[in-house]
């Protein structure tokens, strides 16, 4: 007897799968035929559920491995229960996702920086689709409302015209009698305050909350605040935060990244500067003494970063990247450098023969060639055009 395979091929998983297995197959076959995705398919749901209600089952998964779909039936395991209620205890959910419903409004709601640290209230002016209250969104008296004889209610026309001998086309297009709604109402029957269309806009006001900590593409959902249509439930609003970028503090994760120049006289004999936080405290970073900030070195400074959401008191790190400025070729004096010299580390001795050539620096530009002409962007050229071949930037001379 050739065992019956129908319901392990809708999951797409073997005859010898684990529960774990099927669970990995429901999900993802779920996810992808629901009907809110593929309103066309709907059966095609429905035969995934059932296929997993039973083969979950160890008992209805052994009758039906001995004796397919029909020893199901007459044994009265045939899978019977509602889909979406599958769907909702294993995903864990209550959703209207399968309900008929508007769609979600998305607004994107730019926010500073200082307003994911501290926390803030924004008020939003919405416009949106209400239903008539005055109609009920019937859209005229009781019974004035009648099916379109000229689509019949579909919404849409077909027009079809012949195009060769023995060849037509057909062509769909929105009614014109009804625009595309299925059904007519009289002009004297029809409401006074929304003209017959059963919604109007309406003005809403939002409060939204930012707590503190949250980030960049968080949502914010009012459920039901949405657009409303007759028969149908109201949509939901969804906001979608956007940081904007701040001048000084750079966000990632839960820290806060800077970037802090210092002379070279603090990087050397240590600093003291006063930074201005996004809650508007000053704190005040010294270096050690003896210390030496070097360029590109970064530091932190712990608990002082950006508010966890939901936990605003546990805070992340503040990263301090330094960079050290030099002082410009002459601005340091030559009668200073002897100064310099006794002070810093000894320079290294270097041993010069009377074989060698001395060579002169000069500063680096791409189009700069010793030579005739150029040889077009610094990026394109050979690597011997930096080690001597060609001419490059630096120049020789002969004793």
């Amino acid at each position: 007897m050739v065992k019956e395979m129908g319901y392990y091929d809708m999951l797409g998983v073997k005859s010898n799968a684990t529960e774990t297995e099927l669970k990995k197959a429901y999900r993802k076959m779920a996810l992808k035929y629901h009907p809110d995705k593929n309103p066309e398919d709907p059966e095609k749901f429905k035969l995934i559920s059932q296929a997993y209600e039973v083969l979950s089952d160890a008992k209805k998964r052994k009758v039906y491995d001995e004796g397919g779909e029909q020893a199901l039936k007459e044994g009265g395991g045939a899978g019977a229960h509602n889909p979406m209620d599958i769907f909702d205890m294993f995903f864990g959910t209550h959703s209207r996702t399968h309900e008929r419903r508007c769609k979600d409004v998305i607004h994107q709601l730019g926010v500073t920086l200082e307003e994911m640290y501290n926390g803030s209230l924004r008020k939003l002016a919405l416009k949106k689709n209400v239903v008539c209250d005055k109609c009920e969104g019937r859209g005229g008296k009781k019974g004035a409302v009648e099916t379109c004889v000229t689509c019949k209610g579909s919404g849409v026309q077909v027009h079809i015209r012949q195009i060769a001998p023995g060849m037509v086309q057909q062509m769909r297009t929105t009614c014109g009698e009804c625009q595309g709604q299925g059904e007519r109402i009289n002009l004297k029957d029809r409401c006074k305050q929304c003209l017959g269309k059963k919604i109007m806009k309406n003005s809403k006001i939002l409060e939204v909350h930012i707590d503190k900590g949250m980030k960049d593409g968080q949502k914010i959902t009012f459920h039901g605040e949405g657009d409303q249509e007759p028969g149908l439930e109201p949509g939901d609003i969804i906001i979608v935060l956007e940081e904007k970028p701040h001048k000084t503090f750079k966000r990632k994760g839960h820290d806060i990244i800077m970037n802090l120049t210092i002379e070279l006289v603090e990087s050397l004999c240590g600093f003291r500067r006063v930074i201005k936080m996004l809650d508007d405290r000053e704190l005040v970073i010294t270096s050690h003494e003896g210390e030496i900030i070097k360029h590109d070195d970064i530091k932190v400074v712990r608990n002082e970063g950006m508010p966890t959401y939901r936990s605003p008191f546990d805070k992340g790190r503040l990263i301090i990247h330094f960079t050290v400025k030099f002082p410009e070729s002459g601005q340091i004096l030559a009668e200073s450098i002897p100064k310099l010299e006794s002070i810093l580390p000894d320079r290294p001795e270097v041993m010069v023969g009377d074989d060698v050539m001395e060579v002169n620096l000069t500063d680096y530009t791409p189009q700069s060639h010793h030579g005739h002409g150029h040889y077009g962007n610094a990026y394109d050229q050979d690597e011997d055009d930096y080690h001597g071949g060609r001419g490059g930037g630096v120049q020789c001379q002969t004793q």
